[in-house]
């Protein structure tokens, strides 16, 4: 597999070089195959919007879904883009707002928790370390690919402009040795996925559903006391975004039991009606529901344990 590995990082980083008008090119061309050609997912992009918005008519859902396609194309272009894109062109591209208020922060003593979503092009946002102070060691959770090869390219682009990927697996067990070691950190967490069975142990209503949802987030923050932050992307215009830092609390350990999760989808969701064709509506989201937990699962002393052990 190695050999695979080689030709597609050459090819990728070849087809990376090209213009950003020729990118965008080759994302109109994805849309029409992607979206015209082969329907991908549609049936569940379509369910989703349907069901995430039953004030809209027919026709306002049917506009935000091919501006979903359009927008997905883009994201896989400037995702490809970002083997080699300069680090001037790419603070271009995506403006960070709020940093002096995550800077105090950092000089404080305290780390920061980036609570984010798979909104707007969430992969720019590993060139945070360009904006903020160098005291800081920034880095993102996230989960390993499978296949070893195409996990190593993806850490590659990841890890360009210096942010840290640490596998989900391994958060809390790094983020103890940052504390040990006295090293502040702004660590960005993508919330917004849909959790195994045994990890549901809280449910918000989020976009009209009854939603399953990772609470380990706030479990982290709260244990080591981290100043949690809500990212607030938007799209300017295309192949330029902004990001604003607003932030949540200072002082997670005062918050009640899920009110910092339920405080990140309230402005997740307020993000998404904003602009509804920026948020990744081809992931079957809800697909989990309350009713099939409570037939097959029971909670025990704080665990999710299946009724057919």
């Amino acid at each position: 597999m190695k050999i695979v590995y080689y030709l597609v990082t050459a090819g990728w980083y070849l087809l990376s070089l090209l213009p950003f008008w020729m990118h965008y090119l080759l994302s109109d061309l994805l849309y029409v195959i992607l979206y015209r050609m082969i329907g991908y997912r549609k049936t569940v992009v379509r369910s989703n919007l349907a069901t995430s918005f039953p004030e809209k008519s027919e026709a306002e859902l049917r506009k935000i879904e091919r501006d979903f396609y359009h927008f997905f194309g883009d994201y896989i272009a400037e995702s490809v883009k970002l083997m080699t894109i300069s680090r001037q062109n790419l603070k271009k591209r995506l403006v960070f707002k709020g940093t002096d208020v995550v800077n105090e922060v950092i000089e404080s003593g305290q780390s920061c928790a980036v609570y984010m979503g798979h909104y707007c092009n969430w992969e720019y946002v590993t060139s945070l370390p360009l904006w903020v102070t160098p005291k800081a060691h920034c880095g993102q959770i996230y989960h390993p690919i499978e296949n070893k090869d195409f996990d190593r390219l993806f850490l590659r682009l990841r890890q360009r402009q210096g942010s840290l990927s640490i596998p989900m697996q391994d958060t809390l067990r790094r983020l103890l040795e940052y504390r040990k070691e006295k090293q502040e950190t702004i660590i960005g967490f993508i919330s917004d996925q849909k959790p195994h069975w045994v990890n549901i142990h809280h449910w918000v209503d989020f976009l009209h559903h009854d939603t399953p949802v990772l609470t380990g987030t706030e479990r982290i923050v709260r244990k080591l006391n981290y100043a949690a932050f809500y990212l607030d992307m938007h799209r300017v215009r295309r192949g330029y975004y902004e990001a604003e830092f607003k932030l949540i609390t200072r002082q997670p350990q005062e918050m009640g039991d899920y009110e910092l999760t339920d405080a990140y989808f309230a402005m997740l969701e307020a993000s998404i009606h904003r602009d509804p064709a920026f948020w990744l509506w081809s992931h079957n989201r809800w697909s989990r529901t309350r009713e099939e937990f409570n037939e097959r699962f029971e909670v025990i002393d704080g665990k999710v344990v299946s009724k057919n052990r």
